[in-house]
């Protein structure tokens, strides 16, 4: 009777425990029914490599959650995302683009509601302003992991080679290219900075915005003539130069005096030329008499839950991770961004972890932050941009003029808008 009941009880410990053979040790650990929860995100292998290490390290803290991994480079990774969410398979947790809320979750119910799970992410962290950016008809469908604007990052080297201050206007601009003579050019630009720099000299002309937040666009066909004129005018007076020839090693090698990048992008853009020796710094927004408006800003990406998750708690738990914890902080740095988190933030400071160009460019944003403007999350759309930039050809090759190519652009807009 005696063995019966010693059999029992090693039976009911075996539920309890499990005996994991170590050499000639025997370790004893516990079980513990794990929920197990997905996480997509994209970037680069270093981006990879430290969110997979803060994983690892989120999991020995919760031995009774496991994450599941997706992820990837950029390429690929909107189109998948639309199939996924579209066939309810996306991942529980998700990186996304502050323009997928208004693509994927038009009326807020597409994304879970993180409001109702407070009691699990100190949103304390954050400003009420930060939060707007993730609200869609009173939800939050996302929480901004950084802001991001468009910035202008001048070659102090070169332009005191050449004699010049670093312009704050666009009148200024164009004197520092007299000056260059088509030596360098003051600035440049990819394809989407130019679509912001443009539509921000126009906006500050006309004092009207290019579209408003749901998508629908304020500039009038006369404004269309004025960008077309405007990118055409940079390029012939060699302020900056075609964006299908823009180079980034040109920066490296201060053939470029300036470029325009998100806040994010400054070590990627500025790294090389400072290691060439030269001097990098933020410099102005270019305004018209110092005025800043039509200067946009926007989240530079952005944490999101799925409507239907089976476990919210435990996302919670791990989105807090993310974005409040002192661990995340120091994994992440500010590879995605200065942190808009409080916390995190103040754990790279106490640690000496801000610092450079790219903070730099954070602390001017932030100083400048009342008087930024919310950019529209339909702003950036590639079709828009394409097209814009196809008809700023056709007039800079001489197969037609500002005002046709206008109103034919006019109409193109309004149609991708509707």
């Amino acid at each position: 009777m005696r063995i019966i009941k010693s059999i029992a009880f090693l039976g009911a410990l075996s539920v309890l425990f499990s005996a994991v053979s170590c050499g000639n040790k025997i370790v004893v650990t516990s079980q513990t029914e794990q929920t197990e929860i997905s996480f997509s995100w994209w970037g680069n292998d270093e981006r990879h490599d430290y969110t997979l290490q803060a994983i690892e390290e989120f999991e020995r803290q919760h031995p009774d959650i496991k994450v599941r991994c997706h992820y990837s480079e950029w390429s690929g990774y909107q189109t998948r995302n639309t199939v996924r969410m579209v066939s309810h398979t996306e991942s529980d947790i998700m990186q996304i683009n502050y323009a997928w809320i208004s693509q994927y979750s038009p009326d807020g119910n597409n994304y879970y509601d993180i409001n109702l799970l407070r009691d699990y992410i100190d949103l304390s962290n954050f400003t009420e302003d930060d939060l707007q950016y993730g609200m869609k008809n009173g939800k939050l469908n996302a929480i901004p992991i950084a802001l991001n604007t468009m910035t202008f990052y001048a070659n102090e080297t070169v332009y005191k080679d050449f004699g010049l201050e670093i312009p704050k206007t666009w009148s200024e601009l164009y004197k520092s290219a007299e000056v260059m003579k088509g030596k360098c050019y003051p600035i440049s630009m990819s394809k989407k900075s130019a679509w912001f720099y443009i539509i921000s000299c126009v906006g500050q002309q006309t004092g009207r915005d290019f579209m408003d937040e749901n998508g629908h666009i304020i500039f009038t066909a006369d404004d269309m003539r004025l960008m077309i004129e405007t990118y055409c005018d940079m390029v012939n007076k060699n302020v900056i130069p075609p964006v299908e020839d823009f180079d980034k090693l040109n920066i490296a090698s201060g053939k470029y005096a300036g470029v325009l990048a998100w806040v994010s992008d400054a070590e990627s853009y500025c790294n090389g030329a400072v290691e060439n020796g030269y001097n990098m710094t933020v410099a102005d927004y270019t305004t018209i008499d110092g005025t800043l408006n039509c200067w946009y800003a926007k989240p530079a990406t952005m944490y999101a839950i799925r409507k239907d998750i089976e476990n919210p708690e435990a996302a919670a738990e791990f989105l807090d991770y993310l974005l409040n914890s002192e661990e995340m902080a120091g994994y992440q740095k500010i590879e995605k961004g200065t942190p808009l988190s409080s916390s995190a933030r103040k754990y790279l400071e106490d640690n000496d972890m801000l610092g450079g160009i790219q903070y730099e460019a954070f602390m001017k944003m932030s100083d400048s932050k009342e008087e930024l403007s919310v950019i529209s999350p339909y702003f950036e759309n590639d079709d828009m941009i394409d097209i814009f930039f196809d008809s700023c050809n056709e007039m800079l090759y001489g197969k037609s003029d500002s005002v046709a190519l206008a109103d034919e652009l006019y109409s193109k807009m309004c149609s991708l808008a509707e």
